[in-house]
This record gives structure tokens, sequence and C-alpha cells, in this order.
């Protein structure tokens, strides 16, 4: 089993001598992954439901907290490391200029050495939707074809596409990625992202807890679209109980992610690098589970 590292554009690594020193002792110590969030603008007084916590609101209610962009914090940070792997988790595709995020992933992954794991979702809050001037209610439908699109133009000679909201004609976007794509990871913890990580992902990330029924669900909608099941590298978070890891195992996940902040039970499993973690400690400790 894999083990990656939530969030680290969040909290005390939005500093940017921070995040460079947590993904190079993360990468010492053995993660295969250090992963991102985004949302380009929170605004106040927001009245969607976040979907993951119990209030509806995100960082306890907060609105005004740091978060920089996701693939720009990764590319700081890829300079600085060599073999870690970055992931977006998630990026919220339907928000974003197909064409421009496509030629911005394939260029950080031919300057990382082909180190870059793309984790999307359609989004949530309407209201950043609005700030930014993308509909809200075609976001799905948008996601499923800008995947169809992104694919078309890392991996064609000469990409030719025509869709309902992106249409090119041999448009050449150089460089492409490394291996010709970058992984697809469809995030989110409902029955339609298990259905879409199915019919259209590389893999599977439901956000929240062990969801056996949702890894079941992408796994009869990837066999319902002819495309290998077993195929599907399933991620998700580390639970709370370490005990519950050979259970994650059992459902056959490919990856766990650790929040780089202390979790109930795990001491100091992920802290700050001034908190003097033997970081080389903390990696043998999740491999023995």
């Amino acid at each position: 089993m894999k083990f990656g590292m939530r969030y680290c554009n969040t909290g005390r690594y939005t500093d940017p001598a921070k995040a460079i020193a947590l993904v190079q002792a993360g990468e010492e110590a053995g993660f295969e992954s250090a992963w991102t969030v985004e949302h380009t603008v929170v605004p106040e007084g927001y009245q969607s439901a976040y979907p993951y916590s119990p209030d509806g609101k995100m960082a306890g209610g907060a609105h005004d907290f740091p978060l920089p962009d996701p693939l720009i914090w990764m590319a700081y940070v890829a300079a600085a490391t060599t073999t870690i792997k970055l992931g977006t988790g998630i990026l919220i595709l339907p928000q974003h200029s197909v064409v421009v995020v496509a030629k911005q992933i394939a260029t950080l992954d031919v300057m990382s050495g082909g180190r870059v794991l793309l984790g999307i979702g359609v989004g949530w809050l309407k209201e950043e939707f609005e700030a930014i001037g993308v509909p809200f209610e075609d976001r799905g439908a948008r996601t499923d074809e800008y995947v169809a699109a992104l694919r078309c133009l890392w991996g064609e000679d000469a990409p030719t596409f025509e869709g309902d909201f992106v249409s090119f004609q041999r448009a050449y976007c150089r460089p492409q990625p490394v291996s010709g794509s970058v992984p697809v990871i469809i995030g989110g913890h409902s029955k339609a992202a298990a259905r879409r990580a199915g019919r259209l992902g590389d893999g599977f990330f439901p956000a929240r807890g062990i969801s056996p029924e949702l890894i079941q669900l992408a796994r009869d909608s990837a066999a319902a679209a002819d495309r290998d099941p077993d195929a599907l590298e399933i991620t998700t978070s580390v639970p709370e109980d370490p005990d519950d890891i050979p259970r994650l195992a059992e459902l056959g996940v490919g990856r766990v992610l650790v929040p780089v902040t202390p979790m109930p039970g795990m001491g100091a499993s992920i802290g700050s690098p001034e908190e003097a973690v033997d970081w080389r400690e903390v990696i043998e400790r999740y491999a023995e589970l």
C-alpha cells in the first residue's frame, strides 16, 4: 500500500519555506505523494452545503483562510524535490478552461519528470462558480466532457475534439505528458462520483471514511462500461483508527492519505518540520499497519 500526505497547501504550509520543508521531508521519509486542494474564492456568507461537515461549513465556518492555487504550489515544491508525486485532491475541473488547464498540467508533468496525479471533482460551492462565471447546473456534464478533452489534448498527435462545451481542430498542445497522459482520479463521496470514476477515471478517491459500497459501485460502473474494474486505483484518507487499515487493504485500497496535521491516536503522525518529527519513523509506523 502506498502512503501520501494531504492536504499540503493548507495551514502553515502556505508559507513557502514550510511547504518546501514538508514535501522534502515527506519524500525523504518515503511518502509516495503529496496532495493539494482547491478553492479559488470562498464567498462570505455562502449558503451551499459543504458535504464533509455536519454544519455544512468549511474550516469551522471561516471563509478567509489562505489556500494557494494547487498547480502553482505543486510547481513550486516540484522544483525542490525529485521523486515524490504531486496530486490534486481535488481540482474543481469544470471551473477551468480545459484547454488552458491541459497545458498547465502537461507542462508541470514534464517539468517534474512525470510526477503529476490529477484528482478532479465537480465542485459543490455554487457561489464560487458564480464568482468565476461558470454555470453551476451543468458542472457534471461539463466535467465528463472535459476529461475526454484532456485526454485528447494530451494523447493525440493533432488533437481534434467536438463537444457541447469545448471544441478544437488540430490544436497542437505541447508539451504532452511524459507518459502520454496523466492519471485522472475522480474525487467525491457520492454515488455520482463513484459512477463517474468507474466510467471515466483511472482512480477513485472517496474523500471521507471507509466506503465499501462506493468502492464497489465504482468497480461495477467500470465493468458496465467495459473497463477493467481491477485497474481502478482506490485512494482513501487514513482512518481515525489505524487498526482499520488492514480492512482497507482487503477492499483493494492502493493508497492511503495521511493529514499533515496530527490525528487522534496517531501522536505526532504528521507535524511541522520544526516539531522535529522523525519522518522515517512516521513512514515505518504506517508501513507496519
